[in-house]
């Protein structure tokens, strides 16, 4: 078991953002409609269920040359980041609103620049991120709507209009990337590597399975009565002899393990030092290749380990890597650009914020986030 369990939110590997905005609403949508009221009478159920904006005025918070942002839309992107700053257990900014309106302006300015080979591209982009996903987490297509389905309720949007506005956030960087005449050389990527060893430095990993047994109520997580524990120990028990005697540890771990987070994947985890909860830890690295342990006593329960492979660590050559460093510079370098560019996009858009409460101090503008590449860059992102 991991020391902190973190919300599974796949899509955030799906995000190439442009703003704070972009790079916190990873999973907007539309609000899912109401049941109806009890109908009183055949007009009354003909009669269209009024909107917000046909109760409430709707008006022009910021235009320019092609561009015209409502309360509505921004009132919407707010709810959605707040929704995504919520999921990720970070408090929003107090200027949440200018940030987010800021973000639509320049989002909308870059896109108007798109041209049909940038959408293409994008397209492309978004269409080979999601594949990735499925394959670097082995779940078929199915499964992958599975998950997304929740997500896109909670953030209230359609499948197709989900796909649209990824699609166009994937399209972001493909204009940036043209419009500043971004490039990564080779020789660029190499001095990267050269100069940070550290970053691509892989730990001493372990690759082991295990089967959980909970002492702790699925629902409410407080601890088993003791005779529970007795039992579940016993259960344990019988697993243990059952795996030492040959059973395929996978399907037993499928079967009775009570770790939501491997059992589908047979119990696996693939881990360094530090990452587990001690007895855990200590369990696993002391093992041989394939050797079962004892019972292990966590705070989680009674865990059974099996060792499939220990890898020692070493650094990851630069080819493996060099895909992740040459988008890490590509951000980086239109991170550099990215302020002046908007202003000169505002600028020739004469854009104006008809709300003063919704103007953005200079200071506070937030560009394109470089990703910096992770400590482990061979691992899976």
């Amino acid at each position: 078991m991991r020391k902190k369990q973190q919300m599974n939110v796949p899509m955030k590997r799906l995000m190439k953002c442009l703003v704070l905005l972009l790079a916190a609403a990873a999973l907007p949508g539309w609000a899912a409609t109401p049941e109806p009221a009890a109908k009183t009478n055949a007009a009354a159920a003909a009669k269209p269920a009024a909107k917000v904006s046909d109760l409430f005025p709707d008006p022009v918070i910021a235009k320019g040359k092609g561009l015209e942002i409502k309360r509505s839309e921004l009132d919407e992107e707010v709810i959605r980041t707040k929704t995504a700053y919520a999921a990720g257990q970070r408090p929003p900014p107090p200027d949440l609103d200018q940030r987010v309106l800021d973000g639509l302006i320049g989002a909308k300015l870059i896109l108007s620049q798109a041209t049909d080979a940038d959408k293409a591209k994008g397209k492309e982009q978004f269409q080979k991120t999601i594949e990735t996903y499925k394959t670097e987490n082995k779940v078929t297509d199915a499964e992958f709507n599975e998950k997304l389905a929740p997500q896109l309720k909670l953030q209230g949007m359609s499948r197709e209009q989900w796909d649209k506005q990824q699609i166009e956030q994937a399209t972001l960087p493909v204009i940036l990337e043209r419009e500043l005449k971004i490039t990564v050389t080779d020789d660029q990527i190499k001095k990267y590597y050269d100069d940070n060893p550290a970053r691509f430095e892989e730990p001493e990993m372990v690759r082991a399975s295990h089967i959980l047994l909970s002492t702790r109520d699925m629902t409410t997580n407080k601890e088993l009565p003791d005779d529970k524990k007795k039992e579940k120990r016993k259960q344990t028990e019988d697993l243990l002899k059952r795996a030492r005697a040959g059973e395929d540890f996978a399907k037993l771990a499928k079967e009775f393990s009570e770790d939501p987070g491997s059992k589908d994947k047979g119990g696996e985890y693939k881990f360094p030092r530090g990452q587990m909860v001690p007895e855990f830890e200590a369990a696993a690295f002391s093992l041989n290749t394939n050797q079962i342990s004892d019972i292990v006593t966590t705070q989680y329960g009674y865990h059974i380990i099996k060792l499939s492979e220990k890898i020692p660590a070493k650094k990851t050559e630069l080819d493996k890597v060099s895909p992740k460093i040459k988008e890490y510079l590509r951000q980086q370098a239109i991170q550099n650009q990215i302020k002046a560019y908007l202003g000169t996009l505002k600028k020739n858009a004469g854009v104006q914020i008809l709300d003063e409460k919704l103007k953005l101090e200079e200071s506070a503008t937030a560009p394109l986030p470089a990703s910096q590449p992770p400590a482990n860059p061979a691992a899976k992102p």
